[in-house]
């Protein structure tokens, strides 16, 4: 399961990867937000790393205009690491090496046909399993305690 979510900025993009997930057969749960009506971007930031950290998803995608923001929002939950990422090899690096459970997108930055490969790459690279890798997100976690 794929938790998703959105601010106004991020809405169009995040209902275009809302289908592409559909058509791939992968479950998805859309936290929001439902329009383009102008609205605060860490609240659905929040939503989705909640639903990520709890283990109600496996994975979360952000989306608002920059990416930066909401990104920012949902690094700040214990166990996510949230990448903004706007090309494949970002996001497979970021998977590979940093076993990363969320993907950011910067809806204002990348297009629709690169932000649909972005996440292929994301939700298809596994975590690489190397030792320093590990160490380095131990790091991180213990940060997070």
């Amino acid at each position: 399961m794929i938790a998703i979510g959105s601010d106004h900025g991020g809405y169009a993009l995040k209902e275009r990867i809302i289908r592409h997930l559909k058509e791939a057969g992968i479950p998805c749960e859309d936290l929001g937000c439902h329009s383009t009506e102008s609205c605060d971007y860490p609240v659905y930031g929040h939503a989705v790393a909640q639903a990520v950290a709890e283990g109600r998803c496996e994975k979360g995608i952000v989306v608002c205009t920059t990416g930066i923001g909401i990104a920012i929002s949902a690094n700040r939950h214990p166990g996510i690491r949230c990448a903004l990422c706007a090309d494949t090899l970002t996001a497979r690096l970021t998977r590979l090496h940093n076993d990363a459970n969320m993907l950011a997108l910067g809806g204002g930055i990348v297009g629709e046909n690169l932000a649909l490969e972005i996440v292929n790459v994301f939700l298809n690279t596994p975590f690489s399993g190397e030792a320093r890798h590990q160490r380095r997100i131990d790091l991180i976690e213990k940060a997070d305690k």
